[in-house]
């Protein structure tokens, strides 16, 4: 198989093999649900796992943040951490204390827990493999579901697309961003697009969930914006129309997209979140998120599942674009 997630035409076929809920399961795996919802008889527990595998640099600050993203999507609040760390043979101790070192200070300053975990030199990898597992909280009136989106609500994203597979590129791949034409002032500033922008959507989540009614939630990850509104989409039962001059890509993403010959609409984009709503509701939300200095767009529109997937553009109505798998991972494997 190609290198990334599995593709959604298997993954729903392995999801089918799974069995009944469990106990005290309120949601469980699904497509677009990155995280599950255990009810242990209080506040819900909300847990969400996800490795970094593309990553060298800052792998393990990487890893807890996209699992924080997971939790805070569910308007949950993130609280315990487990790292699963694999290095390769050529790993030295001083790598090694300055990976722990970026998990520990990444957890905080979100104020999470690191409560357990594993560390393992392992043969047949040449790079470090962070897994995480965040667990975290969310009261039951306040759970926020991937599938939640209502018929007529507007899409609202923030920050941009493609921030983080904008700014791996920059750190990874410089050398052929160079040779393709692009400036050194543009692939730094791309690579600082982690601080500057930032992949963390919790300030986004929890700014959403305190002003108004949120009726979905998605985070953005591989397979770029197009495939998070895909999922969005799947999880709700509903088609979408998005206005494709509405969809906010940065100066550096373009340059650096154009350059690679890459789809923004399909690169990573952690840091940008997928929120529904009511749209007389958009508004406040957006400027809300303003004064925290978050930039928001309103990109589209929730539609009858009948409508199917529409992008709308200069050359008028056409299918939002679909990707088998996540820009940066094609070409990383070229």
């Amino acid at each position: 198989m190609d290198i990334g997630k599995f593709p959604h035409s298997l993954l729903e076929k392995l999801l089918q093999k799974t069995g009944p809920p469990g106990h005290g399961v309120v949601v469980g795996p699904g497509l677009g649900q990155d995280a599950a919802v255990l009810d242990l008889g209080g506040t819900l527990l909300v847990a969400s796992s996800d490795p970094v595998t593309f990553a060298t640099d800052r792998i393990g600050w990487y890893a807890v943040q996209v699992n924080a993203n997971d939790i805070a999507c569910t308007g949950g609040v993130p609280r315990w951490f487990l790292a699963t760390l694999l290095v390769p043979e050529s790993f030295t101790e001083i790598q090694a204390e300055e990976l722990f070192s970026q998990v520990s200070n990444a957890c905080d300053a979100l104020d999470v827990a690191l409560v357990g975990g594993h560390s393992e030199v392992t043969y047949g990898i040449d790079r470090p493999i962070v897994s995480g597992t965040m667990l975290g909280e969310v009261r039951r009136d306040r759970l926020v579901q991937t599938s939640g989106a209502q018929e007529g609500d507007s899409i609202v994203v923030t920050k941009g697309i493609a921030i983080e597979g904008t700014a791996l590129l920059a750190s990874e791949r410089a050398d052929d961003l160079r040779k393709a034409g692009v400036p050194d002032d543009t692939i730094t500033q791309c690579v600082e697009f982690l601080d500057d922008s930032g992949i963390s959507v919790v300030i986004d989540a929890q700014i959403a969930c305190a002003t108004t009614q949120i009726h979905s939630m998605h985070d953005v990850t591989e397979g770029g914006l197009a495939t998070g509104l895909r999922e969005v989409a799947a999880a709700s039962g509903l088609g979408l129309a998005i206005e494709d001059g509405s969809v906010p890509v940065l100066p550096g993403t373009s340059e650096v997209c154009q350059a690679l010959g890459l789809d923004p609409l399909g690169l990573l984009s952690s840091g940008a979140l997928l929120i529904t709503l009511s749209p007389e509701n958009v508004p406040l939300l957006l400027n809300q998120l303003e004064k925290s200095g978050i930039d928001g767009w309103e990109i589209g529109r929730m539609m009858p599942p009948e409508e199917g997937l529409i992008s709308i553009g200069r050359e008028g109505e056409v299918e939002l674009p679909q990707f088998g798998r996540d820009e940066l991972a094609r070409y990383f494997s070229l």
